[in-house]
């Protein structure tokens, strides 16, 4: 199977926030609006990512739209570490807090939704939190940014090219690890793809 055919489904990238006794947030490529009257929306979170653990919690987090003039450095910010051991919004100046306490970006993203999980479903990997929309603004009206839009813009050759670096090397978006092991539950921050989808440099 070609994994990579997955990147032809048309789906965005965005950041979900949450708030427990700190503020963190990771990259998602699942937000889809499932109902108009009441509005609600669905997210897919992998179960590793410590926002995962925070939204089951709270029940709470915010969704916001990356937009196309995202750099780089905020998908590393939010994508490339986790928030178990960093505060990924230390010294970030680009969020507010929403009525819900939650953070959202206020640059390089087209609106933000929050959410209110009313049921949970468990996929594995994965959990899909079900929510209401408790509010959504709009912030900008530039083009949301699409995950080929991403792959083919964004995660560009400083991303692939291992130059010396020893590790191992996502084949599907280019995310190094740069350790001597692979641990065997080792899932791709970015494309959340498992250890099969890794090669030695």
């Amino acid at each position: 199977m070609n994994d990579k055919a997955l990147f032809k489904l048309t789906s965005g990238l965005f950041l979900v926030t949450a708030k427990t006794n700190k503020d963190n947030g990771c990259i998602i490529n699942t937000v889809l609006q499932v109902t108009a009257s009441p509005v609600r929306i669905v997210i897919a979170i992998n179960n590793k990512n410590y926002t995962h653990d925070m939204v089951k919690e709270t029940g709470l987090f915010n969704i916001s739209v990356l937009s196309e003039t995202a750099p780089m450095d905020l998908y590393k910010r939010f994508g490339y570490i986790s928030g178990r051991d960093t505060d990924k919004f230390s010294g970030y100046r680009g969020a507010a807090y929403s009525d819900n306490g939650c953070l959202y970006l206020t640059e390089y993203s087209n609106a933000y939704l929050s959410g209110k999980v009313i049921e949970t479903v468990d996929l594995g990997t994965h959990t899909l939190f079900i929510a209401d929309v408790t509010d959504a603004q709009i912030l900008s009206y530039g083009e949301p940014v699409t995950y080929s839009y991403y792959q083919t813009n964004i995660n560009r050759a400083p991303e692939k090219k291992t130059g010396n670096k020893s590790g191992f090397i996502c084949t599907i978006c280019g995310y190094i690890y740069e350790k001597d092991t692979l641990p065997e539950d080792f899932i791709c921050p970015v494309c959340k793809h498992g250890t099969e989808a890794f090669k030695p440099i």
